[in-house]
């Protein structure tokens, strides 16, 4: 996986869509502006609709001074939350989902998968710590497995058994001392 800021794309796509939507409306990004947004069709390809979709369904949150308005400083002290505190399983299936967050789909298959393993003080959100811990646990365990069943291929080579085979027969290290030589 080696996805050591894997949620960072996520981050930086709700970021750009926060930025395009308040260069797009003078009186910043409101609710209606959002929805305005989501429904152009001249947008489809500016503005992502996983990303309005999260800001939407989250505006009362985000709005912390409860404006009506999401406000840079806003959107800034939600990114950073996210980064500290992490996403829930729903937070990251909804933003991962979106096609913008730099995450490939075999990537998002194995953090969904895992989601609970990852999750390691068991808050019920993962952050990029947790992923990169886990991604390095993951390939610690592989290397430990590789290394394992080579040590057991090797003894088997040494000492001699059915699965160690050979054109001939099977022969560890140890029998060619006591193999007659064919003369």
């Amino acid at each position: 996986m080696a996805n050591y800021g894997a949620l960072s794309g996520i981050y930086a796509g709700l970021t750009n869509t926060y930025n395009v939507l308040a260069n797009q409306y003078e009186d910043g990004v409101t609710l209606e502006n959002i929805l305005d947004a989501q429904g152009k069709t001249a947008n489809a390809n500016i503005v992502n609709n996983s990303f309005a979709s999260y800001l939407q369904n989250n505006f009362g949150s985000i709005d912390k001074n409860g404006d009506g308005t999401i406000t840079a400083d806003e959107m800034s002290r939600l990114t950073n939350t996210m980064s500290t505190q992490g996403l829930t399983k729903e937070e990251f299936t909804q933003l991962a989902l979106s096609g913008n967050s730099g995450l490939s789909t075999s990537t998002i298959n194995n953090i969904l998968e895992h989601f609970e393993d990852m999750d390691t003080n068991g808050d019920g959100r993962i952050t990029s710590s947790e992923i990169a811990a886990f991604d390095v646990n993951s390939s610690k365990q592989e290397k430990m497995d590789e290394f394992r069943h080579q040590f057991a291929t090797n003894m088997s080579t040494f000492y001699g058994d059915d699965s160690s085979s050979d054109v001939g027969g099977s022969y560890s290290m140890l029998s060619y001392r006591y193999k007659k030589s064919s003369d």
